[in-house]
């Protein structure tokens, strides 16, 4: 049994994708980094179908370098045939879209380290153990490259594994065309022709557009280049139509295109021509290898296709296989996927774990954002409150211990040092907008009247936001409170960033087993769809159970609830714990207070040294989470 699906092989890079859309190159002003080239990007695509897959190439053993593993891991793409060069610089490459058409685009790949692949890099266990090779066209056009190429897909055969190839035609790669023009997708060369047709009987599929089926069957009619190419090899062909979708050959090629084997196709609006074919690629081979007949294989393929079109960058684009079904169940609303609330809503949903590390099962939260409270406190400077939430941050890293399943909340008001110390630490971390007390909420300045300062935020921080609101409050409160946390959230998509809402109704007024959960569904019935919530601790079952509900009927697939703490003692804490971790949708608490608030007064008037400080609120969030980690294992006994 093959632990592999599929290998593929070639090139990668960082996309530095230009933010402005229909401007030049030239004119561009910012930049979306993504991973890039052909074989990540299907890597990616068809991990995220279900697939399980890796990748053969190279990257420079510097940050780009770390970029494209870290980010292929996040994927669930498999690393071990990535070769880290000390050598060689990653590729990069510069593009943007102009319009429908045109997507200005230099490839800066200059002895670069996926160029720097050999022979000796190909490893015959490791191609053994996937059930397809997948070849790019790029690599065959080097002949250090292609040797490597070359070896990887003769054991393949040689093994009985399938092979595929697209074609992947970028004429300037291939030293036919110039560094400007990037985006030119044809230049005849009678070399390259010669070049690729000497390979194509290595492969069981081979995918291209017209234009690339030109150049490797040495002829700019369609008809003839496909029957150039079925004379060297048996391989399926699927030739790309653009709009017009797909097509499949088996045998021998007839007349016309149109009587290739097809598959529906979707008609969207073309943002973005970039990556569409690595989309459809991803598509194709999950039908080729679950073994599905041409006309589903090539839906699943136009389908993908018309993610990527519809969207901004490449590999960010792709869809997972439970977004793919929701869109064929559906179908297309509206031809702008982009703007498709419910289509985005699922793409989030199933991708944002490609963003940052970790999954978040458990998530066992110091929480020290408190701004106002820690400002009351005797003995309390903006400097002091600073090196405070140093240490509080240094109790959090004590007890993680570099384990997974814990996190801090923490401000940038005061703990900005610590907050940027956190970062990369590995801990879960969540960030607070709110301006502390406020009703009808406010934000802090420095997230910048329009929120346009959350674009310098790291993007692992969460955005948290509290609302002390009720079901009770007046239409113009809650109208207000609603729209303010709708733009918040809104912002928060645009840049990526997860989403807490908490709720406090408790301290506005009189709770029973319903307030929450009629709280949590007014929120999504105005599009709020927060990836976490955090909840006041409920004294019922019955309350936990309704809100719980309330979010599984709006969104199945929210992150989950960590339960706060309100100052309360751990004895309180311990009870409103075994209550909460009956619910399998709470995923830990955030606490504050009740870890720091003792510390803090005593350090603040200096009758604590720093050490045992940190001792102190690191002793009592480790007893914190000993409850909760017993609370939760007595529940799912409970439950068996």
């Amino acid at each position: 049994m093959s632990k592999l699906d599929l290998i593929t092989i070639g090139r990668s890079s960082v996309d530095l994708y230009g933010a402005q859309i229909g401007g030049r190159l030239e004119d561009m002003g910012s930049f979306d980094k993504y991973i890039g080239g052909s074989p990540t990007n299907i890597a990616c695509g068809t991990a995220r179908l279900g697939l399980k897959s890796a990748v053969i190439t190279g990257v420079g053993d510097e940050h780009m370098g770390r970029f494209i593993t870290e980010q292929l891991a996040r994927e669930g793409v498999n690393t071990d045939g990535v070769k880290i060069d000390a050598e060689r610089l990653t590729a990069l490459v510069v593009l943007g879209i102009r319009d429908e058409d045109q997507f200005p685009l230099i490839f800066y790949r200059e002895n670069c380290a996926d160029m720097g692949l050999t022979e000796d890099d190909i490893d015959p266990d490791f191609i053994k153990s996937a059930r397809a090779i997948v070849a790019t066209g790029t690599h065959l056009s080097n002949v250090q490259v292609e040797a490597a190429t070359l070896k990887a897909l003769k054991l393949a055969r040689e093994n009985g594994q399938q092979t595929a190839l697209d074609i992947d035609y970028r004429p300037n790669l291939w030293g036919v065309a110039g560094h400007g023009d990037g985006e030119s997708r044809f230049v005849e060369s009678a070399e390259v022709t010669a070049k690729l047709q000497a390979s194509l009987h290595l492969f069981d599929l081979i995918v291209g557009t017209e234009e690339e089926f030109h150049i490797a069957g040495g002829s700019t009619d369609t008809i003839q280049a496909l029957c150039a190419v079925r004379a060297v090899s048996d391989a399926t062909l699927i030739c790309k139509r653009g709009a017009d979708g797909a097509v499949a050959f088996t045998g021998d090629i007839p007349d016309t295109l149109d009587e290739g084997e097809a598959g529906p196709g979707f008609p969207i609006e073309v943002f973005n021509v970039l990556g569409a074919g690595d989309g459809f690629m991803s598509g194709l081979l999950k039908g080729w290898l679950d073994g599905e007949d041409w006309p589903t294989a090539l839906k699943y393929a136009n389908a993908c296709g018309a993610f990527a079109v519809s969207r901004h960058g490449c590999t960010p684009a792709y869809p997972s296989w439970d977004e793919l079904q929701f869109f064929f169940e559906r179908g297309v609303q509206q031809p702008d996927l982009r703007n498709d609330a419910a289509l985005e809503q699922v793409h989030w949903a199933t991708n944002r774990h490609t963003l940052t590390n970790g999954t978040w099962d458990h998530v066992r939260t110091f929480a020290f954002d408190h701004r106002l409270q820690l400002e009351e406190m005797d003995g309390y400077t903006l400097k002091k409150g600073g090196a405070f939430k140093e240490l509080c941050l240094d109790a959090a890293l004590q007890v993680q211990n570099g384990q997974p399943g814990y996190g801090i909340l923490c401000d940038n008001r005061i703990g900005r040092s610590a907050l940027h110390r956190a970062t990369a630490s590995g801990l879960w971390i969540g960030r607070p907008t709110e301006d502390p007390g406020s009703r009808p909420i406010q934000f802090e300045d420095d997230l910048g009247e329009d929120f346009g300062r959350l674009k310098e935020w790291a993007r692992e921080n969460v955005v948290k936001l509290l609302v002390f609101c009720h079901p009770d409050d007046d239409d113009k409160t809650r109208a207000m409170q609603e729209a303010r946390v709708k733009r918040l959230f809104t912002a928060t998509r645009r840049n990526n960033l997860e989403f807490l809402l908490e709720v406090i109704p408790s301290k506005v007024g009189a709770v029973d087993d319903e307030t929450t959960a009629t709280l949590i569904q007014q929120f999504y019935d105005v599009g709020v769809y927060p990836d976490w919530w955090k909840l006041e601790p409920f004294t019922t079952d019955e309350a936990w159970q309704n809100a719980v509900n309330a979010i599984e009927r709006n969104d199945p697939r929210t992150r989950g609830i960590v339960v706060l703490g309100l100052d309360a003692s751990e004895d309180e804490l311990a009870a409103s714990f075994a209550m909460a971790a009956k619910q399998p949708l709470v995923k830990g608490f955030a606490v504050g207070r009740t870890i720091f608030g003792n510390v803090a007064r005593a350090w603040l008037k200096g009758d604590m040294s720093d050490a045992e400080a940190v001792s102190q609120m690191a002793e009592r969030f480790q007893r914190l989470c000993d409850i909760w980690d017993n609370a939760r294992q007595d529940a799912r006994l409970n439950a068996a």
